[in-house]
């Protein structure tokens, strides 16, 4: 019975500055492994549902730990590709108060960005699976790696598989001549299920954002704003049945506001506003609201409603954790979407 979710994208190993102290105090670093594909999935294996991630990363120690860690959510590694040289790396600095966190990137090189057409047997990994998710990472490191994006979505297109596409857009990984405006267009119209925020929608789409503004959980969304961008997505790409937009105020680096929206069927559906203070880690967080979306849209199939409701609690709790991976169950997703944000001792 075919019941699997594919997520492809690069996995890099994440070096932590302790606490909050800048990269030029540092002299040693927490090491994890995240991504955003490999976040969506290690929140859908978390869930409960069956789930690969397909990537190519290279044969030595530090690969084989990253995949016994994947492993370890119970996520299905079969399909991943072995070459190349190294893992893509990425560092991080926490921020505090009105001092933003930062990433630094080394990718250049990396197996992923060397992955080429023909490389991954698309049609054996599909075979017993109903959904495929990517992102704009993936197409943004080289030109090759978006035509195997392309592989990847006519295979699937030609498969029957339900196809999502998260916008990402992350300006310092375009370097190989191309902008996203350039490229992901036309690799997004084979999504049937889009998500991003609102940056991302204007960079590559060319949709003014409607803004979200909001200081606490009283804040009243631009609902006619909202759905006036949804029949603009209906033109932009015919073939997207739901769209979503996951909004974020930062207010301080340790304080924002949360909300979002989905546009279907000619009409508009949100949440409420979450006020979310303090912030532990926010990294991967819009990943925790695509994995909590994935996983409501199949198993609430009759309530977008639910399912809306559901990622974007996934997506508050991950700003709980340290991490890209989100450590959040099903049932404390379940508890703050009913309204038990107290944080009272579970006994």
């Amino acid at each position: 019975m075919k019941n699997k979710v594919v997520t492809f994208g690069e996995i890099l190993l994440r070096l932590t500055a302790p606490g909050t102290l800048r990269f030029s105090q540092a002299k040693e670093y927490t090491a994890t492994f995240g991504g955003s594909e490999a976040n969506v999935a290690a929140s859908l294996a978390n869930f409960g549902i069956n789930t690969e991630f397909v990537t190519r990363i290279p044969d030595n120690a530090i690969a084989r730990a990253c995949v016994n860690e994947l492993r370890g959510y119970g996520l299905r590694t079969d399909g991943i590709v072995y070459g190349g040289d190294r893992m893509g790396i990425y560092f991080l600095e926490n921020g505090a108060a009105f001092r933003n966190s930062n990433v630094v990137y080394d990718r250049a090189g990396s197996s992923f960005s060397t992955l080429r057409p023909g490389m991954i047997d698309w049609e054996t990994i599909f075979a017993d699976a109903t959904w495929f998710h990517w992102s704009g990472v993936a197409a943004a490191l080289s030109q090759e790696g978006a035509d195997t994006c392309l592989e990847a979505l006519q295979i699937a297109d030609r498969m029957g598989l339900t196809i999502s596409c998260d916008l990402n857009f992350r300006k310092n990984l375009w370097k190989y001549g191309r902008t996203a405006a350039e490229v992901l267009p036309a690799l997004v119209q084979y999504s049937d299920v889009i998500f991003g925020a609102e940056p991302e929608y204007k960079e590559i789409l060319g949709i003014q954002p409607v803004g979200f503004h909001a200081v606490n959980a009283d804040y009243q969304l631009n609902l006619e704003g909202f759905e006036a961008v949804g029949k603009q997505m209906e033109k932009l790409v015919p073939r997207c049945k739901k769209m979503f937009i996951e909004l974020r105020n930062t207010i301080t680096t340790n304080h924002h506001t949360l909300a979002a929206v989905l546009y279907s069927d000619g009409s508009l559906k949100h949440t409420r506003v979450y006020d979310v203070t303090p912030v532990v880690d926010c990294v991967g967080t819009g990943d925790a609201f695509v994995g909590g979306l994935i996983y409501g849209l199949i198993t609430y199939p009759d309530s977008d409603q639910k399912a809306l409701d559901f990622a974007l609690a996934a997506s508050c709790l991950k700003n709980t954790f340290s991490g890209d991976f989100n450590q959040a169950t099903v049932s404390e997703v379940e508890s703050l979407m009913e309204g038990n944000s107290s944080g009272r001792v579970q006994r």
